[in-house]
């Protein structure tokens, strides 16, 4: 399969993808402490499964012809972010088995920051399942030939970038929730898979990213230095940028 193809068949996985998790973004985007969402907006229908459309079928407005309001972020941005995701780690991976892995993990890191960005909140049925299937899918893809990173450091990766981030909820609570530092988990696995200078790169551009959009809000003075942003977006952006460069250099 030539790399051309490889990408198209990526973006088009990644599209479809992203097009089905609407409902989770909505169902999740609930402050801390609250039970997971199981109704429309205005609570008279219940909202059954987690992938879908962002529409209530039984709303009013839907008997006129007319499209019930959406209450969540629309299909086409998270089918578009997941594809070109999907597409960049295509490129950069080539046909080697890990891909497999990246396009599986790619639909929920997306859903994790849609949800993040909407509440501060990275919930705990995404982040620590997302960490356990790194790790178990990179095991099975380190049993095939030609792939390209190690399993065991991708293991270490996980455990230390995890560690890092506690350490950092430790001292300032307030700066870091407990869902970055699960999510570091994860993204520990996946950077450490190419070894640690990709952990190493990917942790800083996750940090470097964060200080750029912070530092935005304050010359733009939407935001002071002590106002709180959602960290779950530049960690995986971080660890996409890391992973990406990991994977082309490997």
């Amino acid at each position: 399969m030539t790399t051309g193809v490889l990408v198209l068949v990526a973006a088009v996985w990644g599209a479809s993808a992203g097009a089905l998790l609407p409902r989770a973004a909505y169902r999740f985007a609930v402050p801390s402490g609250q039970p997971w969402r199981d109704r429309c907006p205005d609570g008279r229908h219940p909202v059954r499964g987690w992938l879908g459309g962002a529409r209530c079928g039984e709303c009013a407005g839907r008997a006129e012809g007319a499209p019930s309001p959406l209450y969540a972020p629309s299909a086409p941005p998270l089918a578009v972010a997941t594809a070109l995701v999907c597409a960049a780690l295509a490129a950069a991976t080539g046909t080697r088995p890990e891909l497999a892995v990246w396009l599986l993990l790619a639909p929920v890191g997306v859903l994790l920051a849609a949800v993040d960005l909407r509440v501060r909140r990275l919930p705990d049925p995404l982040t620590l399942p997302l960490a356990a299937t790194a790790l178990a899918l990179l095991g099975l893809a380190a049993l095939l030939p030609e792939h390209a990173g190690h399993w065991r450091t991708a293991l270490y990766g996980a455990l230390a970038l995890g560690a890092g981030y506690y350490l950092l909820y430790r001292i300032n609570p307030g700066g870091m929730g407990f869902g970055d530092v699960k999510l570091a988990v994860g993204a520990g696995a996946v950077l450490g898979w190419y070894g640690w200078p990709t952990v190493l790169l990917g942790s800083f551009a996750g940090f470097l990213l964060g200080a750029l959009y912070g530092g935005v809000l304050v010359l733009a003075r939407r935001a002071d230095r002590k106002t709180a942003v959602p960290f779950g977006p530049f960690l995986l952006a971080g660890a996409l940028t890391g992973l990406l460069i990991g994977a082309y250099a490997a």
